[in-house]
């Protein structure tokens, strides 16, 4: 080879397999009587093409197999003899390890060996319009965009997949692409499906011109039971020009002999896998206008033809994808190879699946449009928006779902760890409250000589253990509210701690009565707090405002851990799963925000769907806690 021909090898050698094995046949036979592919010592030209080569997982390990003798002598011998050009690459190793390792900190394995990644990443998500993201979603949105932006310097694409106008609102598209933005995921580009419709078509035209494809007017039950049996359609084989002739012009157009037909992919009648069975790959659409192309199209893709097909025109390197699509891989192959289109590289993951939770869109949108809960982002629905507002915190959600990891493994798990991980986010920095039920609400007068006479407010940190969060007021008075069943368990006598106050002991208490309706504590603030066994909350009656607040918690919406294909839902939803309790909280809860994540000392975490200011004037002003689950006892 002269000069002028090892020069451009460089760039060229990134390239695919396929297309650089004879430029590495030439390269062999350049060697045959060479130590260096240009001159006696080591130069650019050998030190580009061998960082190029070596950069190609596909070229070295074809070189390291040795069929080509004298490419893989002067290979290894610049590997053993000039460590000075590999700093770069062994810098470029190092890095990538350690990106894998602590993605697998968990117990996560993110090894994957991506094929052909060192010649660029780009990843898709692809959700459907048709429903706001479920958790299930965020683990494809955020593996994609880890392996985009995280473990390879490459790019994420968000597709939105616009292919039934019956189902999809743009409502739902712009609460995607506000939760992914929440979720701290910036796709590189957002398009549409229906950016594509005329490409898609075309290239439905060329596969029935290519005789790859059908019209097919069989009643969608005959169908059914063709494919399930393994049967031929009578209509299999129309003649190209009949095919076409429905495409191009019945359907195109909405007629009534083209809403009668589809357009099925010509792959197999009776494959095993029955993915395989000619699968329907357009279908008219006459009912309802399009979101965004309005009444143009008549027709529209299917998911299963759209997705390869637009994949590849759009430069997606790697699909990541759940394992319900498994059964599915061959067919998407078959579009790539039989339209002859750029591969895309395949790798599934397991959804994630909780107990006593369905993710299917059907079913959750069924749900909300029957009433049974108040919305998309009901805080008892596993959309990201409703496990928000029940108080998950995002960095929490990142990190739960992201130790995960891309595992095959299909598990269906408890709530307990998804909630527990958000409680480690939450407890070092929410404020501590209190709260007592308006209906348990016990009279208590403080007595004694530590006892004021005039309420008097004083500055206590928010957190016990972070003086970051700052502080409030607390109000102490001679005139108290306490639980009633803290009352109840008190004995006539016993010391006590009150919370934040001090020691004291209990007078004239009738333990003995059904409800205590008041009783007395006689104060001792020269106690010591550490030899009481009670130690209780409470609020002064007296020199402050309390807040008026309902206290809401949640149960699961569905009774049977896990829902079977034949099971019908409404056979096993949850007849009660929400309660509510009015309350009292301190003074200083009027500041709180929507949004804003406490703890009421002795009841848990809350997240605060509405504050005082939240509401329309007239209304009721009233503080609107949700509870948050910590994981002890899994969604409860």
């Amino acid at each position: 080879m002269k000069l002028d021909e090892l020069k451009p090898l460089e760039a060229l050698l990134t390239a695919d397999f396929r297309q650089i094995e004879p430029r590495l046949q030439a390269l062999d036979k350049h060697l045959i009587l060479r130590t260096y592919l240009d001159g006696y010592t080591l130069g650019d030209i050998d030190t580009k093409i061998w960082l190029a080569l070596r950069g190609n997982r596909a070229a070295v390990s074809f070189i390291k197999r040795g069929s080509l003798a004298n490419l893989a002598r002067w290979f290894n011998y610049i590997e053993e003899n000039h460590p000075e050009i590999q700093a770069e690459i062994k810098a470029k190793d190092a890095a990538a390890k350690a990106k894998v390792a602590a993605a697998s900190k968990a117990g996560a394995s993110y090894a994957l060996a991506l094929q052909n990644a060192d010649q660029g990443v780009v990843t898709r998500f692809l959700p459907e319009p048709s429903g706001y993201l479920h958790i299930g979603h965020a683990k494809a949105a955020l593996l994609s965009d880890y392996f985009a932006h995280q473990a390879y310097k490459g790019q994420l694409r968000l597709r939105l997949d616009d292919t039934n106008p019956s189902k999809e609102k743009q409502e739902y598209q712009d609460a995607i692409i506000e939760d992914l933005a929440l979720m701290g995921i910036k796709p590189d580009s957002v398009t549409y499906t229906s950016d594509y419709f005329d490409y898609l078509y075309d290239m439905c035209v060329r596969m029935i011109k290519e005789g790859h494809a059908y019209a097919d007017d069989t009643d969608q039950d005959t169908m059914r039971d063709q494919r399930w049996k393994g049967l031929p359609s009578a209509r299999r084989d129309r003649s190209v020009e009949e095919n076409l002739r429905i495409f191009t012009e019945e359907m195109k157009n909405g007629t009534e002999e083209g809403l009668k037909n589809c357009i099925r992919a010509k792959l197999s009648v009776d494959n095993p896998n029955k993915a395989l069975r000619d699968p329907v790959i357009y279908r008219c659409n006459i009912e309802t206008p399009h979101h965004r192309t309005g009444t143009k199209w008549k027709m529209y893709p299917m998911y299963d033809f759209a997705c390869p097909v637009v994949d590849s025109h759009e430069g997606v390197t790697h699909a990541l994808r759940s394992t319900e699509y498994t059964d599915r891989n061959p067919q998407y192959q078959w579009f790539i190879d039989t339209l002859k289109l750029r591969q895309v590289y395949m790798w599934d993951f397991a959804r994630m699946n909780f107990i006593r939770t369905f993710l299917s869109k059907r079913k959750l949108a069924k749900l909300v449009d029957t009433g049974k809960v108040w919305g998309w982002d009901d805080p008892r629905m596993p959309t990201i928006r409703g496990v928000r507002r029940r108080g998950m915190t995002i960095p929490a959600l990142r990190d739960f779902i992201l130790k995960q990891g891309p595992s095959r493994n299909v598990v269906t798990m408890d709530w307990t760890n998804f909630w527990a991980s958000n409680k480690k986010e939450i407890d070092p920095i929410a404020p501590r409250h209190t709260a007592i039920t308006k209906k348990d609400a016990v009279k208590v007068v403080v007595k004694g000589a530590d006892a004021p006479a005039e309420p008097v407010k004083q500055e206590k940190p928010k957190h016990p253990k972070n003086k970051e969060v700052g502080t409030k007021q607390v109000t102490f008075a001679n005139e108290l509210i306490m639980d009633q069943a803290d009352a109840k368990s008190f004995k006539d006598g016993e010391e006590i701690t009150l919370m934040a106050w001090g020691n004291g002991f209990v007078r004239n208490i009738d333990s003995s009565a059904d409800v205590i309706p008041t009783f007395e504590i006689d104060l001792n603030l020269a106690g010591d707090v550490k030899s009481t066994e009670k130690k209780v909350t409470w609020l002064a009656s007296k020199g402050q405002t309390l807040v008026p607040a309902e206290l809401w918690d949640f149960d699961y919406l569905i009774t049977k851990d896990v829902l079977q294909e034949e099971d019908n839902m409404e056979d096993f939803l949850n007849p009660v799963t929400e309660t509510m309790e009015e309350a009292w909280c301190d003074e200083a809860a009027a500041g709180l925000k929507k949004d804003d994540i406490i703890q009421l000392e002795r009841r848990g975490y809350y997240r605060v769907d509405k504050g005082l200011g939240d509401w329309k004037e007239g209304e009721e002003r009233k503080l609107v806690l949700f509870c948050i689950p910590t994981g002890k006892t899994g969604s409860k």
